[in-house]
């Protein structure tokens, strides 16, 4: 390989996008496997690696994480009204509506409190399974607003999160259904200091 000639990893980096439809499909336990131990490659700060992971395939709990956070998410974009909001919220407001999307697996990244770099750390680990995913033809989308469920003992209990972790990033997982085209990237501002 020469300096110049390009690897796959740029094709999954151009290609990769937040996926919102899900087949029925299940991913297998396998697929999972490989997409943490893709993660775990992230670097940490001090090599501490304070990580842990939860799958999720129980979709009765996953809709009750919802519905939990549906009416906190409605108040929250409620009090911030602005552009480009108007669609989400019209989607929180309906019953049917599941901030998971109907994705068949849910995984959070859990960091621990007590690492400094917990999140950066946490947040380098589910890049790296975002796109280890899509490498293996698996759709994801980070579902920030899951962490929500973090002000529910309950729930965060249910969920087998430790009390000594906190929620970084809870991923969905899925074969995709029929995407819409990706967003066009715009040029970003760059300042060259030779």
């Amino acid at each position: 390989m020469t300096d110049t000639e390009p690897i796959e990893i740029f094709s999954v980096i151009r290609e990769r996008r937040s996926v919102r439809n899900y087949t029925d499909r299940d991913v297998p336990d396998e697929a999972l496997r490989a997409i943490i131990a893709a993660g775990i490659q992230a670097p940490t700060a001090l090599g501490l690696q304070p990580w842990q992971f939860v799958i999720v395939k129980d979709r009765g709990l996953m809709r009750q994480v919802s519905d939990y956070c549906k009416p906190i998410l409605v108040e929250k974009i409620g009090e911030e009204a602005r552009s480009g909001t108007e669609e989400f919220l019209a989607a929180l407001k309906s019953p049917g509506f599941n901030i998971f999307y109907n994705a068949p697996v849910l995984i959070l990244v859990l960091g621990a409190q007590e690492a400094v770099s917990s999140v950066l750390d946490c947040t380098l680990c589910a890049e790296n399974m975002m796109l280890a995913a899509w490498a293996l033809g698996i759709g994801s989308c980070w579902i920030g607003s899951a962490a929500l469920v973090q002000q529910n003992p309950d729930l965060l209990a249910a969920l087998k999160v430790p009390a000594d972790h906190q929620i970084v990033a809870p991923l969905i997982f899925g074969y995709p259904g029929p995407l819409s085209p990706k967003a066009v990237r715009r040029e970003p501002q760059v300042t060259w200091i030779a």
